[in-house]
């Protein structure tokens, strides 16, 4: 597939690249690799399909079955059943199938010169109404700089430059029982479900080795991590360094927090007042070495000085353990952690992340984030086939566009054929007779109908 029309009189070709996508990916083994089986006759496939292609419908599950549009072949309680069952590794799957995309698709068109990255950030998984709902916490959104009712959503990315892929994540709960809003329910500590509840409550920075090490294991390979300040700390970089064999890219704090300058215990405001700085347009500051840790724990890491956009007479500092690339590859490289951003505004604003599903249970909301990311996966895949440089949101726009078209048209003609049929049943007119009667049917209606019935006039 090259494009993605946005108007197209095929009423399938949407169906149709999902289906493929499906299919290219192994969706259903990978289901049934992270125990997403059938408990009863409904496919677990079909329930997962339905779900995957709510982002292309402009009404909830209950409105669709309320105004009778819903055209599946099992019951509400049945999708509810699926979303909650807590034997289903949601984890797993997401990081089943970008390994997939990832391995199979992306890797085979990216070059061997090209860096890829891990790209690590966290986003406000916002239930702000909610009272209820399993394991809320108080979290503070780095945006509005205020505290919120929610998770937050920490996310393992991978990216090659030009395509983002997401790898998985973990819906984060407060540490501290102090900002612990709703305890979650009792499971054995043993059980998938206990260790999902368990992951919520820890630090960030610890889950976070963990997604690196589900991703390595499997088979997601990249060159270096990427992070902001927020994960920054010295025993984070160690532990991917030596536990996960990852270089580090990223921002750090100016705070206390000291490394190793010429033998001496210094922070980073102490090494950037030591130091001569560049002059004129240069694109960093200074730079220095440090070891990060202490005695025989240490690293060599490269320190990268650079000045503030937003305010001329501040800087910032990034960090690299690879200590052999110059600083502007360095700042290049860090430039891809963008991606994410672009990631949590897509999912946020076009694939429905937090207004689809209000439930209150935990294991529902990670199905429901692990489809969302199923559907990005989908997106940037067309994005990477597609020739023209399409946005993921254009491309998501132009499937919607198109959804809403093959409905307003099936929809149109149906009527018509059940009017021309009642037609013909109740005043017995002839062929010649009824063609005319639709021509001028149609002439009265307003041209956004016409335009939706010109096949029956070419047909007349």
């Amino acid at each position: 597939m090259s494009s993605i029309p946005q108007i197209t009189d095929n009423g399938n070709s949407v169906s149709d690249f999902v289906t493929i996508f499906m299919k290219k990916f192994s969706v259903g083994k990978l289901l049934f690799k992270c125990n997403a089986g059938k408990e009863k006759g409904i496919p677990v496939m079909d329930i997962f399909r339905y779900l995957f292609c709510m982002m292309f419908s402009d009404r909830s599950i209950y409105m669709q079955m309320k105004t009778g549009i819903f055209n599946g072949q099992f019951s509400q309680n049945t999708i509810y059943r699926f979303l909650n069952s807590a034997k289903t590794n949601w984890q797993r799957f997401t990081t089943l199938l970008s390994a997939e995309v990832i391995c199979k698709f992306m890797k085979p068109l990216t070059s061997d010169d090209r860096k890829d990255v891990f790209i690590v950030d966290d986003s406000l998984f916002d239930r702000s109404r909610s009272k209820k709902v399993e394991l809320l916490a108080r979290v503070f959104d780095h945006c509005s700089m205020k505290y919120r009712f929610g998770f937050r959503m920490l996310t393992l990315s991978w990216s090659d430059g030009n395509s983002m892929v997401p790898v998985t994540h973990c819906l984060l709960s407060a540490a501290d029982d102090k900002n612990l809003l709703c305890q979650g329910t009792e499971h054995d500590g043993r059980s998938l479900a206990g260790k999902r509840r368990l992951q919520a409550r820890r630090k960030a920075t610890d889950v976070m080795v963990e997604l690196v090490h589900a991703a390595q294991g499997a088979g997601i390979t990249a060159r270096y991590i990427l992070f902001d300040s927020w994960f920054s700390a010295p025993k984070t970089i160690l532990a991917l360094k030596k536990e996960e064999h990852l270089d580090t890219i990223a921002m750090l704090k100016k705070n206390k927090t000291k490394y190793t300058y010429n033998s001496e215990r210094c922070n980073v405001k102490q090494i950037y007042s030591r130091n001569k700085k560049r002059r004129g347009r240069s694109r960093y500051l200074l730079s220095v070495i440090v070891d990060i840790g202490k005695d025989s724990e240490s690293i060599p890491a490269k320190l990268v000085f650079v000045r503030n956009k937003g305010n001329c007479k501040d800087w910032l500092v990034l960090v690299s353990t690879d200590t052999e690339l110059s600083e502007e590859e360095v700042i290049r490289i860090y430039g891809k952690r963008w991606d994410i951003e672009v990631f949590f505004k897509a999912c946020k604003s076009y694939l429905k992340l937090v207004k689809e599903y209000r439930g209150i249970s935990y294991d529902a909301m990670n199905a429901h984030v692990a489809i969302v990311f199923a559907r990005y996966m989908m997106l940037s895949v067309a994005q990477r086939e597609n020739e023209n440089d399409k946005t993921i949101c254009e491309l998501c726009f132009c499937l919607l566009d198109e959804m809403e078209d093959i409905t307003f048209n099936q929809s149109m003609r149906i009527i018509l054929d059940a009017l021309m049929d009642a037609v013909m049943e109740y005043f017995h007119i002839s062929e010649a007779q009824l063609d005319e009667f639709t021509a001028s049917f149609i002439r009265r209606l307003p041209k956004y109908m016409q335009d939706a019935l010109e096949w029956r006039e070419t047909a007349a």
